[in-house]
Formats: C-alpha cells, structure tokens, sequence
C-alpha cells in the first residue's frame, strides 16, 4: 500500500476483537489488536474509511510521534521539537486531549498545558506569533496518550467520539452507547438472517445498530463533520466518494422489532429510529415483557435490562425470573443475548448459558450471556446436531480470563472517564444538517407486524421518511 502510515482506532474493553475484523474489511494492514485500542496501518482513503465504516471505534488517531518521558518538562522539550509547521500556522485554531496511565503523571489537564505550551513556544520562536487554542470548535485536534512512561502524540481525524453518530434525538436515562451495542449485535455472529427483538428497548439503540449492520450501512452518514476534513491534505474528492458509495449495503429481508413497558421510552425510541431513516424495518410497540409470546418467525433476542446501578425497578430480582420464565415458555428454538451486571440477577433466570463473554458498560464489568433456547433435554439436542456455542464464541469466551488477570483495571477505567467523558456520556442531538446527508426512503416492508401481533399493543404510527438520499 503506497503511502501508509500508522493508525490507531480505540474502542471499549471487550471490543477489540470486533474491531479488528471490521478493519480488515476496510484495507488496513498490519492489524494488532491491545487494549481498548487496534493499531494497523493504512493511506489516506483507509483513514477515511475507518471513520465512515466502523462500527466499533469511537476515535481514530494518526500517530506524530512516539517518545519516553519520565516528568512534564521531557514532555514539553519532545513535543516543541516537532515541526508543527507541517500541522498548523498561526491563522488556526488547535486543542489537545490527554489520556494518563502513570505513576509519574497524576495530572492530566497538567500534560494537557504542557503540550499546549510546546507548540505556542514554536511557533513564537520561529515567528514571533501563536495559533489560539479553541476547545469548543479547533480547527486541529491533538490527542497525547501516556501509560507509564510511554507516550505517544497524535492527530485526532475524528473529532467528536464516533459513538455520536447523529440519529439521537432524545435519550433515556443511562442510554446504551452506540459503540457498545453494535459491538453486541457484532458479538451475536447475527447477519440479518433472521428477525430481531429487544423487549426492553429503551432509547432504541440496540434496534437501530442492528439494522444499520444488517444492511451493511456506514454509520458514519448522520455526522455533520469529520476533524480530518480540516486537515490541509484533506481529499475532497476521496472523502466524496466513499461518502456516497453504497456498493457494500445489502437488503434486509426481515425484520426488526422493539418492545418497551414506558410509553416515553417507546416515543423516544421511535422518534430516534426515524430520525435514522429506519421506520420501515424496525417496529416499535408499546407492551410488556411479562406479555411476551413467542414470535412466529425465526429470531434472535439481544437486550439491555435494568443492572439496579444506574437504572432501578420495583423489584429487579423478580423482573430477571420474568425474563427467564418468558424465554423458557415463549422463546424456544431462538437465542437470546442478555448484557447485564450482577450475578444474583443472571442466577434469576434459572437458565443455563451456553456463552459468557466480559464486556464493560461504562466503568461497570459486565457479561454478555448466551442462552440457546431448545426442547427437550440436552442429549437430544446434540444428536440432532445442535450446537451451543460456534468455534469462534468459545474463542471470545476465553477473553474472560484475561479480564480476570487485569483486576487493577476498574480504577483505571474511572481515570478513563475523567479524560475521555465524551465517549461515554449521553447527549442529546437535534440537528441532522450537512451539505452531502441523506435520509434513506427505502420501500415500506409489507407485513412488518406479521408473527408479532399477540406482543403489540396497538399500531405503530408510519414514521417513514420521505426525503430523497442526496449525494
């Protein structure tokens, strides 16, 4: 590959695999999965891609410099003697973010001014005049990662975490973040080859990353702005190109269904699903989960229930018999997904799981529970050629262990928090202008309630978008 250089896409702990998988379909080479991050290699148009395309990263860097540094002051002298000329001028506007892992640096904002004053100090050195620093709108972004000594300078090409795809117009409380629910959907092997349920949808966004994944969708296409789009060797025409390229999507022959026992959820999650030009492939319906009769199509279940951290019910111990009562009598022949927290909850449903992958949520350490809903007894399910748990679930199962190995890792995902609060915090979206998006207008699915007719409630209302995808 002519003119690559090296990149880094971070994401969630757990979803390093997922993302690793996703690169290799946009071109990257030399893909090294570590942690909370991927590293590979790539040109202009794979850096691009990587933005638009990925499910599973919520930033990606362009890397100017490694070094070592034991005090701000090695710091500060590495990064005045870049040549930042070939980076900025006087006429824009920069920022810089810091991630800390070290004992030698406790103050992340300090690192922050120190590198700020590197590059005003050269610039003020070579001419005598500063770029300004803006924090609401650079027109650079800079991004210093430090763990121990080891650090590492780098160009943020994102801007906002790509976890803000745009589609959100409202929020529930303690939302699911994007990244981390088309991580789960990824996780499922789910391909949209059969329909999709979430019983307890919330805000909608364990539907919608579905639906963007089956259709092979970039999530990219609601975000107003890219930072690379600032850049001065930003390619127009190749940013263009791949914006607008829909050769990869595929059709959804299904269909995707969200339940939720709050009306409020049930609107939002509707309004956001329009938003996402999405109405004719996912239903949303106000009912609850106790009600729950099994659908007569072919189904997958992945959902979120309430953890009693965050998020409360009257009775959270008996909500987690329902479900397991629900999925024993009404769910057989189907899997179900279920991400939550506390073991006390899962030893509820009084179903044994046949995968349990770790997966943290925010700074809380989850599992991701596999339950293969079959009749009769296992033997039989086995000599007739069922299988619990694929080849490449058993090998996602193993990553377990190495969370367990790693047990220092809960402070530092507070730490994590604190540097980083824009990939994990909610947020509310009320815009979806930019001079190439579009809204998609894909034909009415015909029959969209057929096999779910006992669950729903009453009819959904057309939320169908009508306005013509703009290139």
């Amino acid at each position: 590959m002519k003119n690559s250089f090296e990149i880094i896409a971070k994401t969630f702990m757990g979803l390093e695999p997922m993302l690793a998988k996703e690169l290799a379909t946009i071109g990257a080479q030399n893909i090294v999965p570590g942690r909370r991050m991927v590293s590979f290699t790539g040109d202009k148009e794979v850096l691009y891609r990587a933005n638009m395309q990925l499910h599973t990263a919520i930033r990606i860097l362009k890397p100017i410099k490694h070094f070592k540094a034991r005090s701000a002051e090695d710091v500060y002298e590495a990064c005045k003697d870049i040549n930042w000329t070939e980076y900025l001028n006087e006429r824009r506007t920069f920022s810089v973010d810091a991630v800390v892992y070290s004992e030698e640096f406790r103050n992340s904002r300090f690192i922050t001014y120190k590198v700020k004053d590197a590059i005003v100090d050269f610039f003020k050195e070579q001419n005598g005049k500063r770029p300004n620093i803006s924090v609401a709108n650079p027109d650079i972004r800079l991004n210093i990662h430090i763990a121990e000594d080891k650090c590492t300078l780098s160009l943020d090409s994102s801007g906002e975490s790509l976890h803000r795809r745009g589609y959100r117009q409202e929020t529930m409380e303690a939302p699911l973040n994007e990244v981390l629910a088309a991580g789960m959907v990824m996780m499922t092997g789910w391909k949209g080859d059969t329909d999709f349920i979430d019983p307890m949808c919330g805000s909608g966004t364990l539907l919608i990353e579905a639906a963007l994944l089956a259709q092979n969708i970039s999530p990219g296409v609601f975000r107003k702005e890219f930072a690379f789009e600032r850049w001065d060797d930003f390619d127009k025409a190749l940013f263009d190109d791949i914006y607008n390229d829909e050769s990869a999507e595929r059709e959804f022959k299904h269909h995707i269904y969200g339940y939720d026992v709050d009306i409020k959820a049930v609107n939002t999650a509707r309004l956001n699903v329009k938003a996402a030009g999405l109405s004719n492939l996912i239903t949303i319906e106000h009912a609850d989960f106790k009600d729950f009769q099994k659908p007569k199509n072919k189904s997958i279940m992945v959902t979120n229930p309430p953890y009693g951290e965050r998020i409360t019910t009257s009775n959270l111990l008996e909500t987690y018999k329902m479900i397991g009562e629900r999925l024993k009598h009404e769910f057989t022949g189907n899997d179900a997904w279920i991400l939550s927290y506390k073991e006390e909850c899962f030893d509820q449903i009084g179903l044994k799981p046949s995968i349990k992958i770790p997966l943290y949520n925010g700074s809380l350490e989850c599992e991701f529970r596999k339950y293969a809903l079959f009749e009769g007894k296992m033997k039989e399910f086995r000599s007739e050629g069922g299988v619990l748990k694929s080849e490449e679930e058993k090998k996602q199962m193993s990553e377990k262990h190495r969370f367990k190995k790693n047990r220092e890792f809960k402070k530092r995902m507070e730490q994590e928090e604190e540097n980083e609060e824009s990939d994990i915090r909610s947020f509310k979206f009320h815009s979806l202008e930019r001079p190439k998006t579009f809204i998609r207008n894909p034909k009415k699915e015909e029959n969209g309630q057929k096999g779910h007719e006992k669950f729903a409630k009453g009819k959904q209302k057309d939320f169908t978008n009508t306005k013509p995808r703009k290139k």
